[in-house]
């Protein structure tokens, strides 16, 4: 990657990095650096660990400062839905990392750009590395702006099926059946992709799609209680 894509990226995420091979190793992946030949530290990897932990120290303080009154349960089920695989990969597409990671030939031809994992690992990795190059301060302010934003979102979409079941069964009175059946399935193995519609006693509702059938159902139950709510008004 050139230097105008490094600055462009920089540009991207507000923040102008001191030291650029710290960013260079955040967008690193393994299968890259294994191609090169390079060294086991030239990948993200260990910028992943570091920037995992800077992130749940971030989120756990910003649960604690703002649910001053919630129990530690529930605490810990926030952050999950906050940092969980799905999350991060969203706000790195808002990022557009994709783009700018180093992939290896093989991940590159077989969709590794668009990849959840690969997607949420250099996330995490690029935490790590603006807060090696500047700081707890910039990481945070990183952290809030794409992970701690439209928190309410997240978590809705985090848990979409079993909040569906909830509203399912608080408003209907008779047994009502929710279903989730595949009406498309495409691509090879390695890159998967499945339509999902989500039905309530047969009737049509909301539809997902997505690289397995459990992000698919996700999806379509998210669409779903959002037309639901849509009914209510």
């Amino acid at each position: 990657m050139n230097n105008s894509k490094l600055m462009e990226f920089q540009k991207n995420i507000g923040y102008c990095f001191q030291n650029e091979k710290l960013l260079k190793n955040a967008l690193t992946h393994s299968s890259y650096a294994n191609e090169k030949h390079w060294k086991y530290k030239t990948n993200n990897e260990r910028l992943e660990f570091l920037g995992d932990a800077v992130l749940e120290l971030i989120s756990s303080e910003f649960i604690f400062r703002n649910h001053p009154h919630m129990v530690e349960g529930k605490m810990t089920k926030m952050r999950a839905s906050l940092v969980c695989e799905m999350s991060l990969s969203e706000a790195a597409r808002e990022i557009h990392l994709g783009r700018y990671i180093y992939l290896g030939h093989g991940e590159k031809i077989t969709g590794g750009a668009k990849r959840d994992s690969i997607l949420s690992d250099a996330f995490e990795a690029v935490i790590g590395a603006i807060y090696l190059d500047g700081g707890y301060e910039p990481a945070k302010k990183f952290v809030m702006q794409y992970v701690l934003s439209d928190i309410e979102k997240k978590q809705l979409f985090y848990d979409s099926k079993t909040i569906l079941q909830e509203i399912v069964q608080q408003t209907c009175h008779e047994k009502t059946e929710i279903g989730y059946p595949i009406m498309k399935e495409e691509g090879p193995d390695h890159n998967k992709n499945f339509l999902v519609k989500c039905t309530i006693n047969g009737k049509d509702y909301g539809f997902g799609k997505g690289p397995t059938k459990k992000k698919a159902e996700q999806q379509a139950a998210y669409e779903t209680i959002l037309m639901l709510r849509q009914e209510k008004k």
